[in-house]
């Protein structure tokens, strides 16, 4: 599944790569300006996921949800868990009754196609990757973020060789296909809500692939029983 997953990830790419040409992070107000109210809500988003965390243990990793994500996921024998809440379209109702002020963020949203919350443990490391689809941004909120001893984010995200660091109640817009990497240089969990929202302003064509896409990864998310 592995190599089929990797071969189709490669495809997909290389038809947005010929066809979009924007950079690795983006305006937030131009290409998702509901952003705004996920930010003005950070801290009762944060409050929801600080009440998962309690009981960590029973959210899953990331590798136990999508084999394929091993190599990312359980590379190091650290956790990098996702509790997920909605994927390509597709609600988790139970995850969504656990957080009423998200669910209710994410259900008044329609460019928002996935919503998860990720918990990254401490010392844990994401290696390099790329993701398989620019059909979707993603939009990144920290909730909980470690602070490391000289008052930065201690959490690391390095996009196309460029290191972002997000803090508290901040947020940052960008592209997923591009090579990127995550440390948590830490002794806390990193929480951050991760959100897969539609690209704006692609030609009616792209638009009209993306939504074959969107609506292929969300049966196939049923089908696997992921939602």
């Amino acid at each position: 599944m592995g190599v089929w997953y990797n071969l189709g990830s490669q495809a997909v790419r290389a038809v947005y790569d010929a066809r979009i040409d924007t950079p690795p992070v983006l305006d937030e107000s131009t290409y998702f300006p509901a952003a705004r109210r996920f930010v003005d809500a950070w801290p009762a988003l944060r409050d929801e996921a600080l009440v998962l965390a309690e009981r960590l243990q029973s959210v899953p990793r990331f590798h136990e949800l999508m084999a394929e994500q091993a190599d990312i996921s359980a590379n190091d024998g650290l956790d990098w868990r996702m509790y997920l809440l909605k994927v390509y379209g597709v609600p988790v109702p139970d995850h969504m009754a656990a957080c009423p002020r998200l669910a209710e963020l994410i259900e008044s949203e329609p460019d928002v196609l996935s919503a998860t919350l990720s918990f990254l443990a401490p010392g844990k490391h994401i290696p390099k990757h790329r993701g398989p689809f620019r059909g979707i941004l993603r939009f990144q909120l920290g909730l909980s973020m470690p602070v490391a001893e000289d008052g930065r984010p201690a959490a690391v995200l390095a996009l196309d060789d460029r290191e972002y660091r997000i803090a508290d109640g901040e947020c940052l817009l960008w592209d997923d296909t591009f090579p990127h990497e995550v440390w948590n240089r830490s002794e806390h969990t990193r929480i951050a809500l991760l959100l897969d929202v539609r690209r704006r302003g692609m030609s009616a064509d792209m638009a009209l692939l993306s939504r074959l896409i969107i609506g292929i990864a969300g049966g196939m998310a049923r089908k696997r029983g992921v939602v």
